[in-house]
């Protein structure tokens, strides 16, 4: 089942909608004279939950159904017909949440749009700079060459208090979402950003045609050390991407290398498993409901798990090494981890989100969005489970005040410590 990767992967419709199937009109507990946006959409999803579903909880999942359809029944029953697909989405994150599975889930209309961008490996208006909502602001979390973003003076790990007069950050008018929805509209972007030792600062920054996907960054924080800022794995190039990154790297000297994973969600499972083979092979095992599949990576690249399992000692990377993790570190982040960590790789930073030894695919729901549904156990070429989660080999958090205000990034020099290097430059450069 080489569909099901990573994160998974779906087919859109040369609208850019995904390809429905048949839907289910009603669902639990819910009477085909109460349909309504809501229940269609509930139905749909808990359709799938049930036959489809196939991850390491043991939880009743009929039970939690009927228990969730009947409290969208309540809540649906003064607006009968037209009880809306945002009221069925609150419902099924609600249920989801009560769960405890964090790779089943369900996604928006705009979160899918965003993921077939990707996938499709579509070119859209950007800035270039990639951020993720803090209270203080928009932090800054990559920056890529060339972009906008970057010949507009953005940096690594600015903080973006507003966009367009209006104030930016976790709850506030400008999220990270609507972030990326100004950039999709591709009218000029005025920036109010704080950085460590100067004013604030005010950027124009005009969106351009770039690639939905991010591609991996390299830079160099001291003489001989190479930093890979590693964003995803979701496109069908990241693997070729890293190794590219790898080479020049090699090429450029250096003598240690440290992969900065901790804004890394996951991805194709083909894609991590080859990444993480620069160090050694990989055989990764998924298990489905109905059999199983092994992925191989022999040399920074994709191959069969045989030939992994023959070459036990190929590799592209022997020197000293170091891989950033955090909470936001997942899927196949974690996978990446663990392989490396398996090879003598120091992982550094704080336990990652906790779903590494599973995987999903994307089903199209009947209000454009998705269902993001764990279908694959995660194995090892022993055939032992993966851990759920990665446990730092040394415990380093980031302080994001530290990093915010002066610059400092306690994470990177917990690593530059840990391989015995000097002190870090500029954690920014």
């Amino acid at each position: 089942m080489p569909g099901a990767l990573g994160w998974g992967v779906i087919k859109f419709n040369q609208t850019g909608r995904a390809a429905l199937g048949a839907l289910v009109l009603c669902g639990a507990l819910l009477t085909c004279a109460e349909a309504s946006p809501a229940s269609e959409l509930f139905g749909r999803a808990s359709e799938l939950f049930q036959s489809e579903y196939y991850g390491w909880s043991d939880e009743d999942r009929s039970a939690l159904v009927s228990q969730y359809a009947a409290e969208l029944q309540t809540l649906c029953a003064p607006e009968g017909e037209a009880c809306s697909f945002e009221t069925g989405r609150a419902v099924l994150t609600e249920m989801f949440d009560h769960f405890h599975d964090d790779h089943t889930s369900v996604r928006d209309a705009e979160t899918a749009q965003r993921l077939m961008e990707v996938q499709n490996d579509l070119s859209v208006p950007r800035t270039g700079a990639r951020v993720i909502k803090q209270p203080q602001g928009l932090l800054v979390v990559g920056v890529q060459p060339g972009s906008p973003a970057e010949q507009a003076g953005v940096k690594l790990y600015d903080l973006i208090t507003s966009v367009n007069g209006e104030v930016a950050g976790k709850d506030q008018v400008v999220d990270s979402l609507a972030f990326v929805r100004l950039e999709r509209a591709a009218g000029p972007l005025a920036l109010v950003v704080e950085r460590p030792g100067t004013a604030s600062l005010t950027l124009s920054v005009t969106p351009t045609e770039m690639k939905a996907r991010d591609e991996p960054s390299l830079s160099y924080p001291s003489p001989g050390v190479a930093l890979i800022n590693f964003p995803t794995f979701l496109s069908g190039d990241s693997a070729p991407l890293f190794l590219e990154k790898v080479k020049a790297a090699q090429a450029a000297g250096a003598h240690d290398l440290i992969i900065d994973l901790r804004y890394n969600g996951g991805g194709r499972l083909d894609q991590c498993v080859a990444a993480a083979s620069i160090f050694k092979p990989v055989v990764y095992q998924a298990r489905f409901r109905s059999g199983g599949w092994s992925f191989g990576g022999l040399n920074g690249e994709q191959a069969p798990a045989l030939s992994a399992r023959i070459d036990r000692t190929a590799h592209i990377w022997n020197g000293p090494a170091a891989i950033l993790v955090g909470e936001n570190t997942a899927s196949c982040a974690e996978v990446f981890s663990f392989f490396a960590q398996k090879t003598g790789v120091k992982v550094i930073g704080t336990a990652t989100k906790g779903v590494g030894n599973s995987g999903v695919n994307f089903f199209p729901l009947p209000d454009h969005g998705l269902l993001s549904l764990t279908m694959l156990r995660a194995f090892d070429e022993s055939g032992a489970a993966l851990p759920d989660h990665i446990t730092p080999d040394v415990s380093a958090p980031t302080d994001l005040q530290a990093l915010i205000k002066n610059g400092d990034d306690t994470t990177l020099d917990a690593a530059f410590k840990a391989l015995g290097i000097g002190a870090v430059m500029d954690p920014a450069k």
